[in-house]
């Protein structure tokens, strides 16, 4: 059986870089059932609601939501459920620590397989106010105009 190589992404939170200012990035492997692995390789998975808690050493994936493999019996997995989330004890400490400190949170940013394993990279993240969306939107709507004002220039037009 040939190995996969490479990362396909199966899902992203676009609306988490609006809501929240990502401050470092995490890899972590998910301990998934066999009916979620097959529901993912189809490509459906949906990040919007989800976060991550550490519980007694432990960091878990919630609200994740992962649905049911159409092809699958009994044996079919609860979508929303609670999953174990695969990181070093030194990665978990460090996390612990800027989580209890400085009102962190931890928000699932991709869903993807990184050469036939599924991970998720998870961001440390404060939450934005609305002045600070704001902020960037206007931010963003200058760079915008900037950009369109150079290629005017370059194209010898005013």
């Amino acid at each position: 059986m040939v190995k996969e190589r490479g990362r396909k992404v199966i899902s992203q939170n676009r609306k988490a870089r609006h809501d929240w200012s990502v401050l470092d990035t995490y890899e972590a492997g998910i301990a998934l059932t066999g009916t979620e692995v097959k529901s993912l390789r189809q490509g459906k998975a949906q990040l919007v609601d989800g976060f991550a808690t550490v519980d007694d050493g432990e960091v878990w994936l919630r609200n994740v939501h992962i649905p049911e493999y159409t092809e699958g019996t009994w044996t079919n997995h609860e979508p929303r459920r609670s999953r174990k989330l695969l990181l070093h004890r030194h990665e978990i400490e460090r996390l612990v620590g800027k989580i209890k400190e400085s009102g962190l949170s931890l928000v699932p940013m991709s869903l993807y397989f990184s050469d036939g394993k599924a991970k998720v990279e998870l961001a440390l993240a404060r939450g934005k106010k609305a002045h600070d969306k704001r902020q960037d939107i206007a931010k963003r709507d200058m760079e915008r105009e900037i950009q369109r004002a150079i290629g005017r220039a370059r194209k010898g037009r005013r």
